[in-house]
């Protein structure tokens, strides 16, 4: 079975192992307050052109993502996404367990624009019984999306000025993030991202590590007492370490850009065979997610030699799926399945 579900069906990058392994009985301090913790944080702040940011380092991202919105908002007020952002669909309603709404706004693509955000906070100051509805106080993307797709330096910037507009913070959850700031007619980087959010992170655990996310706060209202939110959210990790090490190895040379671009780089072997076979899209994108709509007789062919992640029936006889390449997805995979869809 060749998995193409995920990106994060195999353990890690060997760099970061190594480095795990020569350092296995150093003895620090826990809690993130070790020095190899520091020195990513530090890389982080470099490289975002941001040296006062503050630099939290979480085990996963629903974790992140709870954790960030959590404190982050007062209990009355909610946070705007996608109708399919991850918060919204794939979160078992940890943010509602929070005490927060999800004010999911709809989406053909994944993305929303700054109108809809206008929009949204309009709608609810001018409802004479506004405080009797959730107050939008934040609005959360995910770049990539769910579905992929990517946002534009334009995008993030309207977006950006519309949240300042109206006093909102703008959350980027960058799970994928290593694969957007690779993929073909992206135009961010993390300096760029970082001058148009209020927060976001740096996925880890679908790019290369074991596990982790690191949380880059970058408004001064946010960072007050966020490591209180990591402890009592259960996120405070003892051996801290754990995860410094495995994001200065990451980030130390380039690592990290070099894994999304590989990944990126499949991922279009795969969508140039579907395109050569006619099989069209679901949505089009230029990351590492491939969505394909697909004959259901090719679809059962297939059941015992991939996995892949079904996104449901486009008629009766077609099914759109997810074909997802990742940081350590090799090209003799990627060749037989390319195989297998132009033969088809």
């Amino acid at each position: 079975m060749i998995r193409f579900n995920c990106d994060y069906c195999e353990g890690a990058h060997e760099r970061i192992l190594r480095k795990l392994a020569e350092t296995n009985l150093e003895q620090t301090p826990g809690y993130g307050e070790d020095h190899y913790c520091a020195e990513a944080a530090g890389i982080i702040r470099s490289l975002c052109g941001q040296e006062d940011a503050a630099v939290h380092f979480l085990v996963g991202g629903t974790q992140a993502n709870m954790t960030v919105i959590a404190s982050a908002l007062r209990s009355h007020q909610g946070v705007a996404g996608a109708v399919t952002a991850h918060i919204n669909v794939h979160e078992t309603g940890s943010i509602e367990a929070a005490g927060h709404k999800v004010l999911a706004l709809p989406s053909e693509d994944g993305k929303i624009t700054a109108e809809q955000v206008e929009e949204l906070y309009q709608a609810h100051i001018r409802d004479e019984s506004f405080e009797h509805t959730v107050q939008p106080k934040m609005v959360y993307i995910s770049n990539p999306t769910e579905l992929g797709t990517i946002y534009t330096r334009s995008e993030m910037e309207n977006l950006y000025e519309v949240c300042r507009k109206y006093g909102l913070y703008l959350f980027v959850d960058g799970a994928r993030l290593a694969y957007g700031l690779a993929a073909e007619g992206n135009d961010l980087d993390l300096k760029s991202l970082a001058a148009a959010c209020d927060v976001f992170y740096i996925g880890g655990t679908k790019a290369g590590a074991l596990f982790g996310e690191a949380v880059v706060i970058l408004n001064d209202e946010l960072k007050a007492d966020f490591r209180y939110h990591i402890k009592q959210r259960g996120g405070m990790l003892a051996k801290g370490r754990l995860l410094g090490i495995q994001f200065g190895e990451l980030l130390r040379d380039g690592l990290y850009f070099e894994l999304g671009a590989h990944a990126d780089r499949l991922a279009d072997k795969i969508r140039c065979a579907c395109a050569k076979k006619g099989y069209p899209f679901l949505v089009e994108n230029t990351t590492n997610q491939v969505f394909p709509i697909m004959p259901d007789s090719l679809l059962e062919s297939w059941k015992d030699k991939y996995s892949y992640t079904n996104q449901g029936r486009v008629d009766e006889s077609h099914t759109a799926i997810r074909l997802c390449t990742s940081w350590i997805t090799s090209g003799e995979q990627v060749d037989i399945l390319v195989n297998d869809i132009l033969n088809s």
